[in-house]
């Protein structure tokens, strides 16, 4: 799951009474702000570039929160708003449940319980040239020792914006394998899955590639490639223990 940079969210709370619609109105922000018609709390058009997010947009909502009554609290039905922190920075969910309980989750992306799918070009949303690469892959080839140098040059030719990291595509050749490492390799994962589909035996690839960015700005968008037998998957990682994989 990926989120673009800044905020991005609402939270409902239903049809207020209008003294209360009014003070909300009346509310200084600079991130949030109360939309009368749709009954929620979003974010504001005009966004600023010097606040410093998560702390601004924390204390906005808990502010707007605080003028709605006690007794209207059971209508407030909820929402999120996520927000890229500004020191990590990294992504953060401030959720708000039904009945008005805040809560503050900082994503940790993980696989361990996310479900894979076939893998297809669309299904990394990261552009080639910022992708980084780390994992280990193996496979079988009758010419091992020529595709190893294959997979070498896919790898060494790539034109990406980081030319930095290390890819080994070493032969085993009494063993007709070749055993692939990467260690934060800039190289587009559609260029390297196609070359391994294409090089590889028949139902002998296996291993697993973890895609990321080198551009630390969207820490969250990331997702892991996975060979077995032969075939590609794909696998987007659970952010927060609740909130299942998903775009």
């Amino acid at each position: 799951m990926f989120y673009e940079d800044g905020c991005h969210g609402r939270v409902q709370v239903g049809s207020l009474p209008g003294d209360v619609v009014a003070r909300l109105a009346t509310l200084p922000g600079e991130w949030l702000e109360f939309d009368a018609p749709l009954g929620a709390i979003v974010v504001r058009h005009i966004q600023p570039t010097a606040a410093p997010a998560l702390p601004t947009i924390a204390a906005e909502l808990v502010r707007m929160l605080a003028e709605i009554p006690v007794a209207l609290h059971a209508q407030i039905a909820g929402g999120a708003f996520h927000v890229h922190s500004d020191d990590s920075p990294h992504l953060v969910r401030i959720r708000v449940d039904p009945g008005g309980g805040v809560r503050i989750d900082w994503a940790h992306p993980d696989y361990a319980t996310s479900r894979k799918r076939p893998y297809d070009g669309e299904a990394i949303p990261i552009e080639g040239v910022y992708c980084r690469l780390n994992g280990t892959v193996t496979l079988r080839a009758p010419d091992a020792a020529g595709v190893a140098r294959e997979l070498q040059r896919v790898a060494d030719t790539y034109e990406g914006l980081y030319p930095e990291g290390d890819f080994r595509a070493m032969p085993v050749q009494r063993l007709g394998t070749v055993e692939i490492g990467l260690q934060d390799v800039n190289l587009d994962p559609r260029l390297l899955v196609a070359s391994l589909l294409a090089l590889a035996e028949p139902g002998t690839l296996d291993g697993a590639i973890e895609v990321r960015s080198f551009d630390d700005r969207h820490p969250d968008d990331r997702v892991r490639l996975v060979f077995q037998e032969g075939r590609a998957w794909v696998q987007e990682p659970y952010l927060f223990p609740d909130l299942p994989a998903s775009r």
